[in-house]
This record gives C-alpha cells, sequence and structure tokens, in this order.
C-alpha cells in the first residue's frame, strides 16, 4: 500500500523534472520497450536527425552504429542456441535475413519511429531511416539499461522467435540466390545495366538478366542495385516455372 502511495507521486516528481516534449518521448519509448526511460537525452539522440549546421550536434548515427552491433550479438547468440546443428553458412544466412536493411526498415516502420524525430524543421528523409532508427534505438536501450535487459527487450517485444522462425524461408537477395544457382549449374549469369531517360526526364537505371546468351529478364529502378535485384527477381520467377530453383521457395512479401 505505501508503495501504491508513492508510485503517482515519483512519476509526478518525474514529469516535474522533463520538459513536456521529453516527458511524452519517455512515455511512448516505455510503451515500446516495457522499461522505465532513466536517461532521456539518449532516446532524444536517438530521434535527432543530422543537420546542415557547421556547429557539431549529436545525431543517431553513433547510436545507430551501437545499435547495430548491439543488435547483431543478440541475434547471432540467439541463433546459435537456438539451431545447435546448424553449420556457419545457415546461421549467417539467417542473421541476415533479421537484420538486413529491409526487415529492419519493416521494423522501424511498424513502430512508427519517425514519429519521434526531434527536429523542428522538416527535411527530406532518406528511405532507409525508419530502418536505422531502429539500430538507434536498440543503442540507446542498451545504454540506459544493460545488455541482458535490452536483449530480453528485442526477443521479447520487437524480434520475437516466432517473426525470426517466419523468416526462415524468406529469400533476402535473389541475385545472390541466382549466382548460386548458375555456380551449381555452370551457366552463366550476366547482368547489363545502363541509365535510361525515361518521359519527364526522370533518371533511372535499367538492368537486364542474360542467362548465357538469352536474355531472361529486365527490370527499371531508381538505382543500380535495386534495378538489379528487380530483375533478378523476375528472372528467379521466370526460370523457377521452367526448373525449381529452390524448393519450397516462398514469396518474400
Amino acid at each position: 500500500m505505501e508503495l501504491k502511495k508513492y508510485f503517482p507521486k515519483f512519476l509526478t516528481a518525474r514529469k516535474n523534472n522533463l520538459s513536456e516534449k521529453d516527458y511524452l518521448l519517455s512515455i511512448e519509448i516505455s510503451k515500446i520497450t516495457g522499461c522505465n526511460v532513466q536517461n532521456i537525452n539518449l532516446y532524444r539522440e536517438a530521434f535527432s536527425l543530422k543537420t546542415a549546421s557547421k556547429t557539431p550536434t549529436h545525431n543517431y548515427e553513433r547510436l545507430e552504429f551501437l545499435g547495430d552491433s548491439v543488435l547483431g550479438a543478440i541475434i547471432s547468440c540467439h541463433l546459435f542456441s537456438t539451431y545447435p546443428q546448424a553449420n556457419e553458412g545457415y546461421l549467417t544466412q539467417m542473421k541476415s535475413k533479421i537484420v538486413n536493411r529491409k526487415n529492419l526498415n519493416k521494423l522501424g516502420e511498424e513502430l512508427r519511429l519517425t514519429d519521434f524525430i526531434q527536429n523542428d524543421s522538416s527535411c527530406t528523409l532518406s528511405e532507409n531511416i525508419s530502418g536505422n532508427l531502429f539500430e538507434a534505438l536498440i543503442g540507446a536501450l542498451y545504454l540506459d539499461v544493460d545488455y541482458e535487459t535490452c536483449k530480453k527487450v528485442v526477443l521479447e517485444r520487437l524480434l520475437t522467435p516466432s517473426e525470426i522462425n517466419k523468416l526462415e524461408n524468406k529469400i533476402v537477395s535473389y541475385k545472390s540466390l541466382l549466382l548460386e544457382w548458375s555456380q551449381k549449374k555452370k551457366v552463366q549469369i550476366r547482368y547489363d545495366t545502363y541509365e535510361e531517360i525515361q518521359p519527364g526526364r526522370n533518371l533511372v537505371f535499367r538492368s537486364v538478366v542474360w542467362l548465357d546468351d538469352q536474355k531472361v529478364a529486365n527490370a527499371t529502378e531508381t538505382s543500380k542495385k535495386k534495378a538489379e535485384e528487380k530483375a533478378a527477381q523476375r528472372a528467379f520467377y521466370m526460370l523457377n516455372k521452367k526448373q525449381s530453383i529452390i524448393e519450397n521457395s516462398k514469396d518474400p512479401a
């Protein structure tokens, strides 16, 4: 009973020590992690973008760097204990499926992390900002609590084992998949990628996939990397209709 009487007073005192903006941020972070925020400065930094100002300012990039390593360690240890018979190649592939940029972007978008960005001025966000902020959040949480608590939050709230299991049959890179298949079949996969100006003078990249001397598929995208991956995906499904490249392969969408 004494604790119940003290707790509301504690929250009131805590609120009084924070600005309204910081208090609201701490509440939202606690909803995501299930942990009380100890150092709001860490989370303010985790959701601050880099500015054009010449004066050095704290932004999410350092915490993103740290969060990337912490998340990698948590996932590596989880996979090592979950798959005791798996070889290094399988563990590496599984880790890549979990911490790849596309999956982290998805996780960050589901948590609506861009809503917590601290910068007042409007600015253009990069396409990977949600995944970057997700890693920065992990970095801030690790510093705010400890490794074991951070690990518990990741595996119980953010990247649960059931969600990780769903990724087992997910294809991360069609380009890598086609390369592996072509090496086994002793055929040559080649990509011809070039810039193309579309109506409206929009610059795109067109990538054509060749199987030996046969054109298999092509695709256009806003970057060379995206164009080749999209063309590889189309080639994969076209070739898979004729011969099974990977049995029981599943669409990553």
